[in-house]
């Protein structure tokens, strides 16, 4: 598949034009089995020649190489002007024209945010983990930006009738602010369902920031458009990108 096939998700927000976004799916690559095909992950077994090469395809639509992260389920939050590809860190901004943020995601939550001026942008990646450590709120601290002024889309991650946690997970949230509850539903006994989605809007609310666009995907339950780690095991990786164009 020629590089100007990959199917993008397309992010519809209410943001500048010189914000740039997209998403890409698991089709479009080179990658084989578990991973097929636009694996873009280093990390999870691929032939390294494969990631290499849906990594190129993917280059062929940015204005830059992506500042890939180390991503450790954390909090820390890169930026283009003092970090390079590899850092240890779950999230990134930039102020900078032609500079590309990404995260890696298969489940976890990718939050995309950019200024209503189109002069700062931020992608997180947010697993419950981060997101109950306030991935999102060292975002958007680390953004300098009032939060009323920002705009949020939620990428594909997995949905809430998919997501079975433990007491533990609920107790994570519940435990900092008793809203987070309308977010679990029961599961079986000592488990819930958790939503994603709702647990970052409400994060983002709590700060200030409540136009939030996306959220209505399920990455467990398409199997034929999105990697899930919680399905698979073992699979590939899709990735969220932000930029500013001049």
């Amino acid at each position: 598949m020629a590089a100007d096939r990959i199917p993008f998700i397309v992010p519809e927000w209410p943001v500048p034009t010189c914000v740039r976004a997209l998403i890409t799916t698991r089709a479009g690559g080179v990658s084989r089995d578990r991973y097929a095909s636009l694996n873009l992950g280093e990390h999870v077994g691929d032939d390294p020649a494969a990631v290499a090469q849906n990594r190129a395809r993917l280059a062929a639509h940015l204005p830059d190489s992506p500042l890939w992260l180390t991503q450790v389920h954390g909090t820390r939050v890169a930026s283009t002007s003092a970090d390079r590809a590899g850092c240890a860190a779950d999230a990134s901004i930039t102020r900078e024209a032609g500079r590309v943020l990404a995260i890696l995601t298969a489940d976890c939550l990718p939050v995309l945010l950019a200024d209503d001026v189109g002069g700062a942008i931020a992608v997180a990646h947010a697993g419950w983990r981060g997101l109950a450590a306030g991935v999102i709120e060292r975002t958007v601290d680390a953004l300098s930006v009032e939060p009323a002024r920002l705009v949020a889309y939620l990428g594909p991650a997995i949905g809430p009738t998919a997501f079975e946690v433990g007491d533990e997970v609920r107790d994570a949230f519940v435990g900092i602010d008793v809203d987070a509850e309308a977010a679990f539903a029961p599961g079986a006994a000592g488990k819930w369902f958790a939503d994603l989605y709702l647990l970052a809007r409400q994060r983002l609310a709590r700060l200030g920031t409540t136009r939030v666009l996306g959220g209505a995907f399920c990455t467990h339950g398409d199997a034929d458009r999105f990697f899930s780690h919680r399905r698979d095991r073992i699979t590939g990786r899709m990735a969220s990108l932000i930029w500013l164009e001049s």
